[in-house]
């Protein structure tokens, strides 16, 4: 694993890049086509929402993660939310009112009052990445650093900023339109440096200005 560390270092050092905005179009008002939003919810109601949004069959996707919970006397395992106060929907735009019409949704994430798309292949990037293969936590929002490529499992294709975590790896996956980033660990030899020469946005699979 050391040598394998030791590979990357010497990749990335000749691999510099500096981070580039990336804009999705905002989505017509009219449009008609079901797309991915970010919707925001009230502080602690994501779970909440997501039963609604299961009553009202629109589809929906609020990613968990698993954290332990210590009291004096016990422990207990919680599932809770990824992105506090988010949750992602797939809709057409035209038809958001079944969504803002819940009362624990504050609104659709967006620019200029507009609801912001989210290219498909993103969500469903991220959804299939958490399927309980791949353990992913919050991590502080992050847009700089050394940037890799994840080669191989759920999240192949992806890219993130590389962090050294007691010994091991991990990278931070941001979700640019909610400033929000997840960490999951891999191993040095599951992520190679990105190229100069293809600059991409800080996670290429989950940047969603």
């Amino acid at each position: 694993m050391t040598d394998n560390f030791q590979h990357l270092d010497s990749a990335l050092a000749t691999n510099h890049s500096s981070p580039v905005a990336n804009h999705s179009p905002l989505a017509s008002e009219h449009s008609s086509l079901q797309s991915w939003y970010a919707a925001y919810t009230f502080a602690h109601h994501e779970k909440r929402v997501a039963e609604q949004l299961g009553r009202r069959a629109v589809e929906h996707f609020l990613p968990l993660y698993e954290s332990v919970r210590k009291w004096a006397d016990r422990r207990k395992r919680l599932e809770i939310p990824l992105f506090p106060g988010y949750i992602f929907v797939r809709l057409p735009l035209q038809e958001r009112l079944r969504v803002l019409e819940i009362p624990s949704v504050a609104r659709l994430v967006g620019f200029d009052h507009l609801p912001t798309a989210l290219p498909d292949e993103e969500v469903e990037a991220l959804r299939n990445g958490l399927t309980g293969q791949l353990r992913a936590v919050p991590h502080p929002y992050l847009k700089v650093g050394r940037r890799v490529r994840i080669t191989r499992g759920p999240l192949e294709g992806c890219e993130g900023i590389l962090l050294r975590n007691k010994g091991g790896l991990r990278v931070v996956l941001s979700v640019d339109l909610i400033m929000r980033s997840v960490a999951v660990e891999v191993g040095a030899e599951d992520v190679v440096p990105v190229s100069g020469s293809s600059i991409q946005p800080a996670s290429a699979c989950l940047s969603l200005t």
